[in-house]
C-alpha cells in the first residue's frame, strides 16, 4: 500500500513508520496541512490510504479533509485526533472521513483498521467490476435501488447524492436484508470489517449523516430499534 500520513507530531510519525515498514507499506509523511495538500494533489490516484491528524499547523485538519474530498471522493481517509466529542466526530465524518480514531491509539489497532478499510475498498472494486459487466442494480427494494458499479443510490427514482464510501456501504448492508435488525457490533464487523472495540458512536454518527441525506430526497428508510440497533424498512412509504 501507498500511505500518506499527515501528522505534525514527528514522534508519532516515526513510531508508525516502523510499523508500516514491518508491513512493507510505502509511506510519505507531511507535517503541516498546506504541504500535505501539495503532496496529495500532485498525484491523487497513487494513494491507497490517507491518515489525517486534525490539529495541524498551516491549515486545520478539517479544512484539509474538505479539500481532499473535493479532489478525490473515493480515497480512503482515516482521521486521527485527540478530539473525542461526538460533535467533532460527526463533523469529521461530514467532511468525508471513513474512519475516526482518537488519540492515544494503539499502533496495532491502527494497522488493523487500515487493513480492514483497504480490504473493503478492494472488495468494492471487485463487486463494482462484476456489476459493471452485469449492467444492473445489485440491490432492489420496493423504493430503493443501489448500484455498486456506479456507487449510485435511488430512492423512489431520486438520486441520493454525496454519499461517502462508508455511508454507501452502510445503506447497502442494511438494504440487502430489509426488516432485519443489525446491532452496532454487527455493523462494525460487516461495514468496517473489524471486531468491536467499544466505539459504537462510529456507527451512530454515520447513521445520523446517512439519515440526513435520505430525508433530503424522500422518506426515512433507516429505522432505529431501541436497545438493539438499526434496520432498513421502506414498507411504510406507501402508507404515508
Amino acid at each position: 500500500m501507498q500511505i500518506l500520513m499527515i501528522e505534525d507530531n514527528k514522534s508519532v510519525s516515526d513510531m508508525m513508520g516502523m510499523f508500516f515498514k514491518k508491513e512493507k507499506w510505502k509511506v510519505t509523511f507531511a507535517y503541516d496541512g498546506v504541504k500535505a495538500l501539495e503532496i496529495f494533489k500532485a498525484d491523487p490516484q497513487q494513494w491507497d490510504i490517507v491518515l489525517l491528524d486534525l490539529n495541524l499547523p498551516g491549515k486545520d485538519g478539517m479544512e484539509v479533509a474538505a479539500e481532499l474530498r473535493r479532489t478525490s471522493r473515493t480515497v480512503p481517509l482515516i482521521m486521527l485526533t485527540a478530539r473525542d466529542s461526538e460533535s467533532d466526530q460527526v463533523l469529521g465524518l461530514e467532511m468525508g472521513a471513513d474512519e475516526y480514531i482518537t488519540k492515544p491509539f494503539s499502533p496495532i489497532t491502527l494497522i488493523a483498521r487500515i487493513k480492514a478499510l483497504h480490504r473493503r475498498v478492494l472488495m468494492n472494486k471487485h463487486n463494482s467490476n462484476a456489476e459493471q459487466q452485469a449492467g444492473k442494480f445489485d440491490v432492489r427494494t420496493a423504493h430503493l435501488k443501489i448500484s455498486t458499479a456506479t456507487r449510485e443510490v435511488y430512492l423512489d427514482g431520486k438520486l441520493i447524492s454525496d454519499l461517502t464510501p462508508k455511508e454507501f456501504d452502510l445503506l447497502k448492508t442494511l438494504a440487502q436484508k430489509p426488516m432485519q435488525v443489525f446491532s452496532r457490533e454487527q455493523l462494525l464487523q460487516m461495514v468496517w470489517d473489524y471486531e468491536y472495540y467499544g466505539d459504537e458512536r462510529t456507527v451512530d454518527a454515520h447513521i445520523k449523516k446517512l439519515r440526513q441525506k435520505l430525508e433530503a430526497v424522500g422518506s426515512q428508510v433507516v429505522q432505529t430499534v431501541w436497545g438493539v440497533g438499526y434496520k432498513f424498512d421502506d414498507s411504510k412509504i406507501d402508507e404515508g
